[in-house]
């Protein structure tokens, strides 16, 4: 029997495209506007984000007012770099983001509350802005052998 290698592959090709619709909840083609780095780290203080947050990289935001052990990190080096839209999602529904094991969160028992009522769409999109270039894609180590 004699195989259409082209046929075979369009129609392997129509089948995972097909697949990557995630139906009428999907956020495909969803574009977010631009936030502002500056007014992001303003709305940061404002809403008290650094009371249980630390930003990797920022100096000068006020100190966290949790316990040490209950402070989560935002930013660094992180194996798996976060889009825009998983931080979008960790700042509107942080249990999603910690069932989903979101990188770059550290902290024990973190408990975010939820801030849908009272921050803006603004100081979200702002605070993303502010967020997103921290985090920074950790470089794999290589191990070299040395051949006998």
């Amino acid at each position: 029997m004699k195989t259409d290698i082209p046929l075979l592959s369009s129609l392997l090709t129509l089948a995972l495209l097909t697949g990557c619709d995630m139906g009428p909840k999907s956020g495909r083609g969803f574009v977010f506007p631009e936030g502002d780095l500056a007014r992001g780290q303003k709305a940061f203080v404002d809403l008290k984000c650094y009371e249980c947050h630390r930003v990797d990289g920022v100096a000068g935001l006020p100190a966290p007012t949790v316990a040490p052990g209950k402070v989560v990190l935002l930013g660094g080096e992180v194996p798996t770099l976060r889009t825009y839209g998983a931080l979008v999602t960790a700042v509107i529904h942080p249990s999603q983001a910690r069932t989903a094991g979101a990188p770059g969160l550290s902290g024990k028992d973190a408990v975010m509350p939820q801030f849908n009522e009272t921050m803006t769409v603004a100081q979200m999109l702002d605070i993303v802005t502010f967020l997103h270039p921290r985090y920074r894609k950790l470089m794999p180590l290589r191990e070299y052998h040395v051949l006998p």
